[in-house]
C-alpha cells in the first residue's frame, strides 16, 4: 500500500523551530490542511486573480536568443547571492560583538544604568525592526526582478511569475504582520535572561558591571547571539520564495541544454 505524502507543518521551518527552542513561541500543530489555511488568507479579489493566473493558457513570450536563458539564470543567481550576503553581513557584523563597520549598530547599555534602563528592551526592538526594514527594502526588488526574468523566459515560467506576483500581493501583508510580532516574542527572552542575571546576583556583594553584560558569558551577550540567530533564520524564510523561483528557472535551463 502506497504511503501518503507527509503533511508539512508550518513550524517545521528553522525559523519557528529556533523561536520554540528559545521558549519564546508557543508552537501548536495545526490540524488544518494548507489548502484550508490558504483559503482563509485569500479574499474574493485575491481568489479571482489566482484563478485567472492558473487558468491562463494563452501566455506566450518571444523565443529567447541562443544563450540568453543561461545568462538570465546566472544573473539572478548572482543578484540573489549578493543580496543575501549583504543582509547576512549586516546581521553578523554588529559593530559590538563582532568588530567591523556596522550598517545597523547593536545597542549597548549605558555605563551606569538604572534597574529600569537595564530592563528596557526598546533599543533592541528598534534594532530588530531596523533589520526587518532592511530586508524588506532589498528582498522586495530582488523578488520582482526574478519574476521579470522568469516572465521573459517561457510561457510556463511566465505563468509561475504571475502566480508568485498574486501570492506576494495577497499574502505579503499577512507575512509582514506575523513577522512584526517577532520582536515581541524576543522581549520575553530578554526579560528571562535579565531576571536570571539578577537572581544569580542576589548574594553577590560586588557591584554589577554593565560592561561585563556583553562579554562572553554575559546575559546580554547571550541574548544578542539569540537575536542574531533569529534574524538569520528570518532572512532565510524571507528568501525562500525567491530561491524557489530561481530553482524553477535553473531547472528549465538545464532541460533546454
Amino acid at each position: 500500500m502506497a504511503q501518503g505524502v507527509p503533511r508539512t507543518s508550518f513550524h517545521s521551518s528553522g525559523f519557528i523551530r529556533i523561536l520554540a527552542e528559545l521558549s519564546v513561541a508557543d508552537v501548536a500543530d495545526s490540524r488544518q490542511s494548507f489548502a484550508d489555511r490558504l483559503g482563509q488568507w485569500l479574499d474574493f479579489t485575491d481568489a479571482i486573480s489566482l484563478f485567472s493566473v492558473i487558468n491562463d493558457r494563452a501566455a506566450s513570450v518571444p523565443d529567447a536568443q541562443s544563450g540568453a536563458p543561461l545568462r538570465a539564470g546566472l544573473a539572478v543567481h548572482e543578484e540573489f547571492a549578493r543580496v543575501r550576503a549583504l543582509l547576512a553581513d549586516s546581521i553578523n557584523i554588529d559593530g559590538v560583538l563582532t568588530p567591523g563597520k556596522a550598517r545597523i549598530k547593536l545597542p549597548t547599555p549605558s555605563r551606569h544604568p538604572t534597574d529600569e534602563d537595564a530592563a528596557d528592551f526598546l533599543p533592541y526592538q528598534r534594532y530588530y525592526l531596523a533589520h526587518q526594514r532592511d530586508m524588506n527594502a532589498h528582498i522586495g526588488p530582488l523578488r520582482a526582478g526574478v519574476r521579470s526574468a522568469l516572465a521573459e523566459h517561457s510561457p510556463a515560467l511566465k505563468r509561475l511569475a504571475a502566480l508568485d506576483g498574486v501570492l506576494d500581493q495577497a499574502l505579503g501583508p499577512r507575512e509582514r504582520n506575523l513577522l512584526a510580532t517577532v520582536p515581541q516574542l524576543l522581549a520575553k527572552r530578554f526579560e528571562h535572561l535579565h531576571q536570571a542575571h539578577k537572581t544569580a546576583r542576589v548574594d553577590t556583594a560586588a557591584p554589577d558591571d554593565p560592561e561585563a553584560w556583553l562579554q562572553p558569558g554575559g546575559w546580554l551577550a547571550a541574548f544578542c547571539k539569540d537575536m542574531q540567530a533569529v534574524l538569520l533564520a528570518e532572512l532565510d524564510v524571507r528568501l525562500q520564495p525567491v530561491a524557489g523561483l530561481i530553482d524553477a528557472l535553473g531547472n528549465q535551463d538545464s532541460n533546454q541544454q
